[in-house]
Formats: structure tokens, C-alpha cells, sequence
């Protein structure tokens, strides 16, 4: 009887977490590595929206950094007090989204000027993350409306600097002492369509940049040069190439089933059509099977540098931006897990099932902690994407699972 009860509060607060959703998107929370200026205002809106819900306390932990004009990136956390403070769930979001990218390829809206069509809210980081993150603020509501006490205690942890290594963020959090090994961690960060999956363990992550050194000439003599756009390109091709090569284990536990090593970014070179650029830069974003040794692929990249570089006579600086060894995976019988399947099953009428992924999440860093933290949540994975949006009816769904997972 009271789930039904707290099923119909959710589904009565939709119109409401709607507008929340939209509120958010409005303000930019992009962060300075991508010429952002951080999430402080994104954070003063979602204070705003937490202080009418009645939660029992919420504080927020600024981390100082020079780079933003606010000079902080802020983390709230807010609490909602169970029953017994003996066991703790955690629900963890993030403030901050990916750039826009190139906005003429948004073809539904403009990126930070949210619309509702069709049962979607479009817009940037409505997917990733604010549908989840208001989720999880309106389970809390829901709960508040029907007075109804959570089994155990609900702390909603809204973080900075997810989408760029978490420094910021929960790594901050984490070793601050504020997680306990007997905590229960949800990351709804990832997942699939109908909210079936819930993601165990993740790859190990190297994102690499490659500086490539030629002779700048002009274009009509280029016998006088060393074109380092094109030895660059050889380079990613023969990289992609040989890595994927070399460490090509598969395992159907993981979406998606191997190692992925992506050339993506490039940055601009020379400024007109006929200078022969003398210095390329570009990018690898690798999620690699944990049980690969990271040293081994950089090594391999070095040795694939080390070739070209005596058949081209061009010189190349390899630099680590982000180099993360996965965590052990989380016991697929963890109570987290039953939790969270039970949850599902009430909520959606659905078996879960678990496996792992190539993205990389809050959840890594708690495992590395010691503490089992599961990603999961209800989305069709348009994150990043020009028209990203979150479906209404997945926000609401995912917010009666939170509610149940306090609550059961």
C-alpha cells in the first residue's frame, strides 16, 4: 500500500520536475578545461530547488580553483535522516555537462534553451545528468509529502567535476571521510532504455595526447618542410591500428565486449590553406580491459612513436592526460544490488541484469575506496550528442526506484 502511495506522489509531482529539468539546463555548468566557467551558478539554482523539499540538512563543500570567476567548484550534499543512521545510501549526480559542441547540429533547440516535445525534455545535460539528479531530489519530495520516514538514511550527493576526472568532486569527498565500507552507493550516471542494467565494473581509462614536431614550409614547396598534419594522421591510424591489435581480449560481461582505442580530438594548426603545418596535435581516448596493464599500452604507444620517428625524421611528445586503473568489480550478490533489483522489479516490473562497462563514472572511485557502488539508471544514452534529451517518463520511473530503495 505505500508504495502505491508514494508512486502516485511521484507521478503527481511530474509537471513539477519537468520545470526543474528546464531550470537547470538553463545555466551553463561547463568546466574550465572546456572554456567553461564552472558550475557555481548551476549549483545557486540548485540550492534554490533542494530548500523547498525539507531535506533534515544540506551543506555544500567548495573546492578552491583559480580557474573559474567564482573561484570555487561546488558539492552539495543534502540528507534526509532514516529510521536508523546505522546504514547510509548514497545517491550521487553531478552538476556539471560537456560543451555544447557545434550548435548547428542541433537541429530540435538551441543547447542551453531547453523544449518539451514529446514526452522529452532536450537540451545539454538533461540526460547527463539532470534527470537523474532531479529524480533523485524528487523522490525525496515525494517521500516528504507523504511524511513517510526512509528505512534508512537518503543523502543526495550532487558533485562537481564529473565529466573531467572528479579531482574536484567525489574524489574530493571521498577523501574527506565522509563514505563508510558499510554504505550503499548509486551512480545513476549510465544505464540502458528500460532501466534493466546495472553496471558492476567498468575498464580502465587512458586519455593521451600526442604533439607531433615536423618543419613548417609553404604549401607550394613542401619538399622544404615536414608536413606534421599528415605524419600525425599515419600516426593515430597506425596507433588505432596496432592497439587494437594488440590487446584485443574480448569479454561479453562488458558493453561493449573489447577494448576501444578512439582517435578524437585534434587541435587547429595553421591559419591558411597553403602553410604546411609544422606541429599536429591529437588526441586517444582508451577504455581498456581490466585485465590489461595500462604501463603495457603506453609502452606500446611509445614503441609505435619510436618507429615513425625514425622513418619520418618528425619528433613526438606523448603526454598522460588521465590514466585510471579499474577497480575491482562489485560482488554481483552485494546488498546495493539486491536492493537496487528489488527496487526495479516493484517499481518497473522488470529483472535486472548486471555486467560492465567502457565509460568511466563516480562509482570507480568508491570501489577503489572500498565501498560497492553500483551505476544505474533509465536512458536511452544520448548523452554528449547534438539534441540530447531525457525522457519525462524515465525521470519519473527512476524516481520511484530511489524512493523504494530508502524506503524497502
Amino acid at each position: 500500500m505505500q508504495n502505491e502511495l508514494i508512486f502516485r506522489q511521484v507521478e503527481q509531482l511530474k509537471p513539477e520536475m519537468t520545470n526543474a529539468l528546464k531550470k537547470l539546463i538553463r545555466v551553463s555548468a561547463v568546466a574550465p578545461e572546456n572554456g567553461g566557467d564552472g558550475e557555481t551558478r548551476k549549483a545557486e539554482q540548485l540550492m534554490t530547488l533542494l530548500a523547498t523539499v525539507g531535506f533534515d540538512s544540506i551543506e555544500r563543500f567548495n573546492v578552491e580553483d583559480s580557474r573559474v570567476s567564482s573561484g570555487k567548484r561546488p558539492n552539495i550534499i543534502a540528507v534526509c535522516h532514516g529510521e536508523s543512521d546505522a546504514e547510509r545510501l548514497w545517491i550521487v549526480t553531478h552538476l556539471d555537462v560537456v560543451p555544447a559542441g557545434e550548435e548547428a547540429l542541433w537541429t530540435v533547440t538551441k543547447p542551453f534553451e531547453p523544449l518539451v516535445r514529446d514526452g522529452r525534455v532536450y537540451g545539454r545535460g538533461s540526460e547527463d545528468n539532470g534527470q537523474s539528479l532531479v529524480a533523485s531530489v524528487f523522490a525525496v519530495k515525494a517521500l516528504k509529502r507523504l511524511d513517510v520516514k526512509p528505512k534508512r538514511t537518503l543523502a543526495l550527493v550532487i558533485v562537481c567535476d564529473e565529466e573531467q576526472g572528479s579531482r574536484f568532486g567525489i574524489q574530493h569527498l571521498i577523501g574527506r571521510g565522509l563514505f563508510g565500507k558499510g554504505d550503499l552507493v548509486v551512480v545513476p550516471d549510465g544505464g540502458n532504455a528500460d532501466g534493466t542494467f546495472i553496471e558492476l565494473a567498468e575498464k580502465s581509462l587512458l586519455w593521451f595526447r600526442i604533439r607531433t614536431v615536423g618543419k613548417q614550409a609553404h604549401g607550394s614547396l613542401p619538399v622544404k618542410g615536414l608536413n606534421a598534419n599528415r605524419v600525425g594522421m599515419q600516426v593515430a591510424l597506425a596507433l588505432d591500428e596496432r592497439l587494437h591489435e594488440k590487446f584485443s581480449l574480448r569479454d561479453e560481461f562488458f558493453d561493449v565486449p573489447y577494448s576501444t582505442f578512439e582517435p578524437t580530438k585534434r587541435e587547429r594548426n595553421v591559419d591558411a590553406v597553403n602553410i604546411i603545418p609544422g606541429e599536429d596535435v591529437s588526441y586517444f581516448d582508451c577504455r581498456v580491459m581490466p585485465s590489461y596493464d595500462l604501463d603495457d599500452v603506453v609502452a606500446e604507444i611509445n614503441g609505435v612513436l619510436a618507429d615513425f620517428e625514425a622513418k619520418t625524421g618528425a619528433k613526438f611528445k606523448l603526454e598522460i592526460l588521465t590514466k585510471q586503473t579499474a577497480p575491482k568489480p562489485v560482488d554481483a550478490k552485494a546488498k546495493v544490488v539486491t536492493l537496487l533489483k528489488n527496487a526495479i522489479k516493484e517499481a518497473k516490473g522488470l529483472n535486472a541484469h548486471v555486467g560492465g562497462i567502457g565509460g568511466g563514472s563516480c562509482a570507480a572511485f568508491f570501489r577503489k575506496a572500498g565501498i560497492p557502488a553500483v551505476l544505474w539508471s533509465t536512458v536511452d544514452e544520448v548523452a554528449h550528442q547534438p539534441n540530447e534529451y531525457a525522457k519525462i517518463d524515465n525521470m519519473v520511473a527512476d524516481a520511484k526506484v530511489f524512493a523504494l530503495l530508502a524506503t524497502t
